[in-house]
Formats: structure tokens, sequence, C-alpha cells
């Protein structure tokens, strides 16, 4: 039962002058970030988890939760003007934003996704304050027997859904299941791969990793991908001159797209609520499932707004979404929410079922923040667009390397030595690799993340069943997941990728 006490005083706890500087910072970050080919809202991401290591939980949630939100919205002006999503999530919208802008009207089709991305995000962020807190006590019924078996197939179905295949995948998890070992094993607390270097018994940090397998790596790829022409910086469509029907979405104009944006909301929010799925996945297939339903598909993809409103309501119906499983199960449903992790365990608290007996007004708090995310999200899109149809000309030589020197001081203060530099240093260069030869990053972040739980839960589960694998058949939820886990190799492992995924990660278009 919702304690109502405690979900006023976590909305209460949103609207103070701090956390609504954050909330509003972060979300102008990530509409900039998205905004600039090159960047990725993940690197921004994982940038800024230890710059909020001295914040408030609720404003440091807040403010990365923003930055993920502004980031999807920010990604669909370089998409429109350029032809070149700013980010994965945004490639669906270049079908029919680029063509609307060509004809004439690219403020128009930077509106129609942003109000589309907002009303998307909104209706999944109210799906989620529904449903998670129902889902969590059901979570917690749960023994440690079943969430081993759910954790076997929450790295089975990621690992299939993401990267090149589910070998690679399985490969990336069972790497990043090796790095999460290393320090003190939890059982018996005895030190393993420390190689008696003492920063080690704590285990490998999780930030410094993550900054620079994800973001690090990133920029790798963009500094060497440096010598690529310089084609896209100065072929942005100009937005000047336009008359207002060019310019402007009437409020008839946006409703006349309902029911196109009403199935992309629920296709986003049911891949949203799938660990491995995402935005890029959603976005796809909602464009080609209305394209299919409508009576006239020829006209899809020669600025159609019916195809903006399909592309960026589902592709922002995952934002709230993928929150699902992280708040339930305590597993994150794709790297942005795997970040946010990370952010948790900075702040001392452990993502999952329990957090809503233990930290009820956080959760309620925010959630709170990402509804008031949505509407920063809605008026500085509407006074930024402008702005951020001159951002995506930015040179390459400059975002680079500025990205370059906030990663190298993320890694440094969260750590507060040398140590997480060279952490740091280690997972790009391992980040670089993994992305040249095709193997999933995401599945060895989300590997990474979980052993920890999953380590427990073995430990309590080898207690429970006294080591015979006889005990399982007095637990059939158990054997559920462990059928559905061999069942998501046989059917996910010879399967070919048709559209691209968050997980693939793709290389940052050099400037």
């Amino acid at each position: 039962m919702v304690d109502f006490s405690l979900l006023l005083a976590g909305f209460a706890d949103v609207f103070t002058l701090t956390n609504m500087l954050f909330i509003l910072g972060g979300v102008a970050l990530g509409q900039i970030v998205g905004a600039i080919p090159g960047l990725s809202i993940i690197m921004a991401l994982a940038i800024a988890v230890p710059l909020t290591y001295g914040l408030d939980t609720l404003a440091a949630i807040s403010f990365l939760i923003s930055v993920n939100k502004g980031g999807t919205i920010g990604g669909a002006v370089p998409a429109i003007l350029l032809n070149v999503p700013g980010s994965a999530e945004s490639a669906a919208t270049t079908m029919d934003g680029h063509p609307m802008a060509k004809n004439g009207k690219p403020m128009k089709a930077m509106k129609y996704a942003l109000y589309h991305s907002v009303s998307g995000d909104l209706a999944s962020d109210i799906v989620l304050i529904l449903l998670a807190a129902p889902l969590a006590i059901v979570a917690l019924n749960m023994g440690p027997v079943e969430i081993t078996a759910l954790m076997i197939l929450a790295f089975t179905v990621i690992s299939g859904l993401v990267g090149d295949s589910m070998i690679k995948g399985l490969i990336s998890a069972a790497f990043g299941i090796l790095v999460a070992t290393v320090g003190l094993d939890p059982g018996m607390a005895t030190p393993r791969f420390t190689f008696d270097i003492l920063e080690f018994y704590d285990g490998v940090p999780l930030t410094a990793v993550s900054i620079g397998a994800l973001a690090m790596s990133g920029v790798l790829v963009g500094l060497l991908g440096m010598r690529a022409t310089d084609e896209t910086q100065n072929s942005a469509i100009s937005i000047k001159g336009r008359t207002r029907e060019e310019s402007v979405v009437t409020f008839a104009e946006f409703w006349a797209n309902r029911f196109v944006a009403m199935r992309a909301f629920f296709i986003g929010t049911i891949i949203g609520a799938i660990p491995g799925l995402g935005s890029t996945t959603a976005g796809f297939l909602s464009y080609s499932v209305n394209k299919q339903a409508a009576k006239d598909p020829e006209a899809f993809g020669k600025g159609d707004a019916r195809g903006i409103a399909a592309s960026e309501t589902a592709n922002s119906a995952v934002v709230g979404a993928n929150l699902i499983p992280l708040l339930t199960l305590g597993i994150p449903g794709n790297i942005a929410a795997a970040l946010l992790v990370s952010a948790f365990i900075i702040h001392g608290i452990q993502p999952g079922p329990l957090l809503f007996e233990q930290q009820a007004q956080l959760v309620y708090g925010m959630f709170g923040a990402m509804l008031v995310a949505n509407f920063c999200n809605l008026g500085v899109g509407q006074f930024g667009m402008r702005f951020w149809a001159m951002v995506v000309s930015a040179p390459g030589t400059v975002i680079y390397p500025a990205a370059m020197l906030l990663c190298f001081a993320g890694s440094f203060v969260i750590t507060g030595a040398t140590f997480g530099v060279y952490v740091m240093i280690t997972a790009a260069v391992f980040g670089y690799l993994m992305r040249s030869f095709g193997y999933s990053i995401v599945a060895f972040i989300v590997a990474f993340l979980l052993t920890p739980q999953l380590e427990s839960a073995v430990v309590r589960a080898r207690l429970i069943t006294n080591d015979n694998p006889a005990e399982l058949f007095s637990h059939p939820i158990a054997l559920v997941l462990i059928a559905m886990s061999v069942g998501s190799i046989i059917y996910l492992g010879p399967r070919k990728k048709k559209a691209p995924r968050d997980g693939d990660l793709p290389a940052p278009t050099s400037q």
C-alpha cells in the first residue's frame, strides 16, 4: 500500500531551488550533448556520474535522469538538419525528419520531434509510477533461488539482444563477470585476482570502468576518425528566414497524429521494460508498424510528420519504462539505467525491490523529478531550438579533447587517486577493442554491475538447497526462468539483427 505521506514528502523534496536548478541544467546539458554529432548521451552520463559524488542523492539522480531525457530530444536536431542522428535513438527520425527539413520546414520538423518526444516520455513515466511499486512487492516474494535464475535469464537475454551475436554477447558478459570478481570473495572474504595491489581489495572501481569503456573509448574512436572529411559540418539546413507556417506546429497538427503516437507509446513502453532492447529498437519498430498501418505508406520517407511522431514518441517512451526492471528487480533495462545503478551505489543505495521499503521517499522524489524534467525538456527545447541548430556544427577538434579532459577528471575524482585514471585508461583500450571487433560493451557493463548481486544470491541459494540440484524442483518459478534462459539461447543465438540496437553503441560521427 502506498504511504501517501511519503509520496507527498518525496514530491515536495523535488521543489527546492537546488534540485530544480540541477534538473534544468541536466536537461540543457543533455540537449546540447545530444545535438552534437560525435558525442552521445551514454558518454555524457558516464562522465557526469562521478561529478555528482558530492551532491545530495536526490539532486544527483535527478540531474542524471534529466541529462538522459534531454539527450533523447537533442539527438533529433542533427538527425533532422544533417541527416546524421546525434544519438542512436534518433536514427529512425532521419527517415522523415530530414526530408521535411529539405522541403523547407526544418523548425516544424524539430518541433514535431520535441512535442512527441516529451509526450511519449511523460506517458511512460506515468506508467512507471503506477507499476513500479506493485511489481516491487511481487519481486520481494522471490527467494535467492529465484533471484539467481532471474539473473541468469537477464544475462542470456541481454547477451542475445545486443552486439553482433549471442556468442560474442556471452563472451562479453563472461568478461564482465571476471572483472567483477576482482577483490574479496563475498562468502569467505579471501582475495581474488588482486595481485597484491591494495586498491584491488575493494574491487575494480565501477565508475572508472564505465567512463573508460563507454565514454573514453568513444572519444578514441572519434579521434582516430578525425581524418574523415568535414562534409557534415557545413551541410546543416538553415533555419533562417522561415515563415510562421513553416516553423509552427499547431495543436490541430499535433493532435492529428494521436493514433500514431499511441501505437508508438505502447511499443516504446513494452520494449523499454524488456532488458537489452531500448530506444533504437523502439524507434525503428514503431516506424515500421505505423508505416504498415497507414493507408498511404508510400508517404513515409518523404517528410511525413507521422514518421517523426512514430520514432520520437517510441524512443522517448523507453526512457521511463527502462527503469521498471531496475527499480523492481535491480536489473538495468539498458546502459543508461546501468549508469544510474553506479550513481545509486556511489550514494550507498542498492537498487531493487527493497528500495521501496528502505528509501520510499527518495523513490517518490525521483518520480517527481522525472515529471518536472519533462516540462523542463519542453521549455528548454522550445526556446533553445535555434541555438541547438548552431551547436550541430561544433568541430571535433574542440569536442573530443574537452570530453577526454572530463574523462580524466571524473576518474580521478571518484577514486581520489591516479589509480582510477589507470583503470579508466585500461578500460578505454578494452572498450575500443570491443567496439572494433563487435563485442557488446552493454553486456560487459551489465554483467559487471550484476555480478556482486548474483554472487550473493548464489551463496544463499546453495545454503537453501544444500547444494542439491534436485531441490530446484521445489522452486517452480526458478525452473521456469531457467527454461526461459535456455529458450532465449536457442531462439536468440542464430537470430540475425535487422536494425541497430542501443547495445551496439555505434562509433561517433567525426566532425
